[in-house]
Parts: C-alpha cells; structure tokens; sequence
C-alpha cells in the first residue's frame, strides 16, 4: 500500500511524500537523532532536535538551519479542507501513553495551569526522547506516573480537567 503523508514545513510550505518517495533517498542513522541523507547527489546532514509525537510535530535542523515539521495524512488534509476544525472543542482529559517507554520527566504539578501544547512530560521510547504536550487549555486534576516508571501503550498518565 503506497501511503501519502502531508509534511507541513514552518507552517508555510507543503509537501507530499508517498512510501515509495522515502525509498529514493540514501538515509544513514548516525545515532538516535542524527542522520545523513543524500537526495538528487545532495548531501544533508539532519538532526532530530525536538518531537511531540501526540500531535506528530517534530524540529529538525537540516545542515545547521532549524525548521518545525509537522506530519499529516490524506484524512488530516481532507478534515481540515471540509472546514470540521474549525470551532471543534477538543474535550480529551486524559493524557495515555502513545507507546511504551520509560517516564523521563513529568514536567506539570497536580493543580498546575497548563496551555495547549505546552509540555508536560518527557517519554523515552526506542530510544529518542517524546515531548508529550497538552491537547487543549486546562488544569492537571492528577498525576498517575512518576520519573523513572515505564508505561504501557494506552496507559493513563495524566488526568485533566
């Protein structure tokens, strides 16, 4: 199945990438965030700077020059073209694990104020480290993980409210 993904660059630039597309470029890992990529004989050093993996937002600098990329699908695109965001009330209280992992950091406090997006735990997964960032306004009504835990997929670690 050749799958179409939407990246979004800086909010400003849109691309569309199949499967098929990633096979033609020359990746070599380096370490767990640091790649060497070679497209159309361009060298490219690429580094994985930050990642919230819930809203599949990710910052990468690409030989020294940062840029935030954010990865959709066809669905992503064709919602927000049929105008269904707009004015949707995201209601999500609870904060579940996206994958298994280990709890880095838990950034908030019971009780504590938070904004959408706004960070509230570091989650180590495979290796690389997941900013989990709030899904809407809100105040943190419980804490269910602690630094140094590791969590299952679909595990509750945060409740809001």
């Amino acid at each position: 199945m050749n799958t179409t993904s939407i990246v979004t660059v800086n909010d400003s630039y849109e691309f569309e990438f199949k499967n098929s597309d990633l096979e033609e470029i020359d990746l070599l890992k380096r370490t767990v965030s640091k790649f060497h990529v070679i497209k159309n004989n361009e060298s490219y050093d690429v580094v994985l700077e930050k990642s919230d993996f819930n809203n599949r937002k990710y910052t990468v600098s690409v030989n020294t020059n940062s840029y935030i990329v954010k990865i959709g699908n066809e669905t992503d695109r064709l919602i927000k073209e049929m105008g269904f965001t707009i004015g949707l009330e995201k209601k999500a209280n609870d904060i579940k694990a996206p994958m298994p992992g280990i709890i880095l950091n838990v950034i908030v406090k019971v009780g504590q104020e938070v904004k959408e997006g706004e960070t509230l735990l570091i989650l180590e997964a495979m290796k690389m480290e997941n900013a989990i960032g709030s899904p809407k306004d809100g105040f943190i009504k419980s804490i269910f993980i602690k630094s140094g835990e590791t969590v299952d997929k679909g595990e509750l670690m945060i409740e809001m409210e």
